[in-house]
């Protein structure tokens, strides 16, 4: 069988990977098609939005997963964000930090180092933004913080300005962990590679420019070594209502997001909190 701690793990790498990023458009830009009026563009907070920085524009995202008793896990995040050259191209890295177990495992987790390209614009049909990512093995293995071995990401998001005030967004992406080792029942040691699969969407009710409702959900099949050495399969689906506020001061923006991700599992089911604060400003 997979031990909670390595559940627990997979889904808090889980709810870091999926985190996403918000770009506010700034006073005088056009919008999505120019049919619409300016509104924050987009962020979900665990859908991947397919807008990339805009030129000249860095940002800084912090965000915390919470979950509390029986045991109390907690996930933060810090990543950051340039374009590179133009808005085509994007450079990012996130940084984890977790408290498994009621805080029996705790340090930083599996690195990502992120490129992201602007496939097609809010000017199309919808925004595309393949990203392919690095996972560095940073993570403690021993403490079940990371994987101990390279591995690989993709996700392919797509966004679209609907109306006025609603705009739709999808996932669908796949993490690749090669050679990750296992003791099994017997105590030999096994090699295996992990897969996890990800789809996902969320609806954006832009209330104001400033202010956004929002819902998403996302489906995660997860592989993990079992006692017998061999892959076991779970599904993790998460469903998150939650909304955000864009505060600017002068050339800087700063947003926070509030959300409640309500996560089932194998017949169980349990509700966190999730906290996000984002500032941009040119550079």
């Amino acid at each position: 069988m997979i031990t909670r701690i390595e559940k627990s793990s997979a889904l808090l790498s889980l709810l870091l990977l999926q985190v996403a990023h918000t770009q506010v458009l700034q006073p005088g830009e056009p919008g999505p098609g120019d049919e619409f009026s300016d509104a924050i563009e987009d962020n979900s907070f665990f859908i991947e939005e397919a807008y990339n920085q805009g030129p000249g524009v860095v940002q800084h995202i912090f965000s915390g997963t919470f979950f509390g008793p029986p045991q109390k896990e907690v996930i933060l995040g810090f990543t950051q964000e340039w374009p590179v050259g133009s808005q085509d191209h994007q450079f990012s890295f996130t940084v984890p930090y977790y408290l498994l177990n009621s805080n029996t495992f705790s340090g930083i987790g599996d690195v990502l180092v992120n490129y992201r390209y602007q496939l097609c614009s809010s000017d199309d049909w919808a925004a595309l933004a393949p990203r392919v990512s690095i996972v560095l093995p940073t993570g403690s293995f021993g403490k079940v913080l990371g994987r101990g071995v390279v591995g690989a990401q993709v996700n392919l998001p797509a966004s679209k300005r609907l109306a006025e005030h609603l705009v739709a967004h999808a996932n669908v992406g796949a993490t690749m962990m090669p050679g990750v080792k296992a003791t099994n029942a017997a105590g030999a040691e096994v090699k295996r590679t992990l897969t996890f699969i990800n789809v996902g969407g969320s609806v954006i009710v832009l209330v104001s420019a400033n202010l956004n409702i929002m819902l998403e959900a996302v489906e995660n099949f997860l592989g993990e070594i079992g006692t017998t050495g061999d892959i076991e399969g779970t599904t993790v689906t998460i469903l998150s209502p939650g909304m955000r506020y864009a505060i600017d001061v002068d050339q800087l923006q700063i947003v926070p997001g509030i959300a409640v991700p309500i996560v089932f599992s194998e017949g169980a089911r349990r509700a966190g909190m999730f906290l996000y604060l984002s500032f941009e400003h040119p550079f």
